[in-house]
């Protein structure tokens, strides 16, 4: 169900089950993990999430699932957790195209990753109320943040799906791009970001992930931006990146 490729310095890590708008069971979280970590080992410099089909991914697998015996936390805390923050902390740019379906874990796998483009057909929200059960892995922090309570209350209590239009006009991701053009156009700012001082890109998103949680003051942020920039200077990109303005040429970049 999980595919991985690596082509050049970009990973592409594909869910691979169209059949059922690729929603994840135990056994799928398991091998999605493991590609992240195999993609880590590789020394890729970008990563890339897609899924194949309609969808990008429904959320968990139910099909088999017996509501009086569900092992939620299990589920929740001891597979879809950890894999959050494996993606969340991958060493390098990631991004997402996703279509169709985006909701419950398949909504988390798009918070966890960097930079997210969604075509219009995203299927964005909280259908949850049907089940009888609440929005999951992170979906309450990220529409609370970008949306406010009463909105994120609105989605959950009526199940309205936003589409990926609406969801980029709201601030939820980067941008929306046409179907046909959607693979392509991840896949080449992965690739651009590739090429980039990685380094430097991963010093600020792990900024960012500071900033949003610990809630960092202005003169907090700008200490530790003062700290993240110190440390670059010992890097061979950021020497690179002097000479090559000071050079007048096109720098390149290593990621280290």
């Amino acid at each position: 169900m999980i595919d991985l490729t690596i082509d050049g310095a970009v990973a592409q890590v594909s869910l691979n089950a169209p059949e059922k708008l690729n929603a994840l069971d135990e056994t799928a979280l398991d091998a999605l993990s493991a590609a992240y970590a195999d993609a880590e080992a590789s020394g890729a410099r970008a990563l890339v999430i897609t899924g194949e089909g309609r969808a990008f991914c429904a959320g968990r697998d139910i099909s088999a699932v017996d509501p009086r015996d569900d092992d939620v936390l299990g589920y929740l805390d001891g597979l879809v957790t950890p894999l959050l923050r494996r993606m969340a902390a991958f060493p390098a740019p990631t991004f997402a195209a996703a279509q169709g379906a985006c909701l419950g874990v398949g909504l988390g796998l798009l918070i966890a990753t960097d930079v997210v483009y969604v075509a219009d057909s995203a299927k964005i929200g909280s259908p949850f109320a049907a089940l009888g059960a609440t929005l999951d892995s992170g979906g309450h922090s990220l529409f609370a943040d970008r949306l406010g309570m009463h909105r994120t209350l609105d989605l959950i209590y009526t199940g309205q799906l936003m589409s990926g239009a609406e969801a980029v006009a709201s601030g939820l991701f980067s941008r929306v791009i046409p179907a046909d053009e959607l693979r392509q156009q991840t896949m080449d700012a992965a690739t651009r970001a590739a090429s980039g001082p990685t380094t430097a890109f991963v010093a600020s998103k792990r900024l960012l992930a500071r900033q949003r949680d610990e809630k960092l003051s202005l003169w907090q942020s700008i200490e530790l931006e003062n700290a993240e920039q110190t440390a670059l200077c010992d890097t061979d990109d950021y020497r690179e990146g002097f000479a090559a303005f000071q050079e007048k040429r096109k720098p390149t970049f290593r990621g280290a």
